[in-house]
């Protein structure tokens, strides 16, 4: 079987370390697509200190696990401080936004249902 399908951008076999594969740059919102399939997604992003990602709402819910730095996270009315080593589902439909209290990189995993 071949391999290397599914997962890409990520050398296959060989331990990583994901903070080095998505670098924090200046000012800027930076992502990185593995995995982009109707019901699945798993993108790495970075976000300098002061970045956002708006609000906005997702078919699926979204795990977000904190690689580096720290984020403010807003799920509806609640805001949750996460930070590196720690994870936050938010669930499907219900509004979302990102804040970089500190540059941070994570890992969002999007799990949609089924058409």
């Amino acid at each position: 079987m071949e391999t290397g399908l599914f997962i890409k951008k990520l050398p296959q076999s060989a331990v990583i370390d994901l903070k080095e594969i998505i670098t924090i740059e200046e000012q800027q919102v930076s992502s990185l697509n593995l995995v982009q399939r109707p019901n699945l997604a798993m993108t790495l992003l970075s976000l300098d200190k002061g970045s956002s990602i708006g609000g906005h709402s997702s078919p699926g819910d979204a795990m977000v696990n904190i690689l580096s730095g720290q984020a403010e996270i807003t799920i509806g009315e609640d805001n949750y401080t996460v930070h590196a080593g720690e994870t936050l589902v938010m669930p499907a439909n219900i509004p979302h936004a990102l804040y970089a209290t500190e540059a941070f990189q994570m890992l969002l995993v999007v799990v949609k249902p089924d058409k």
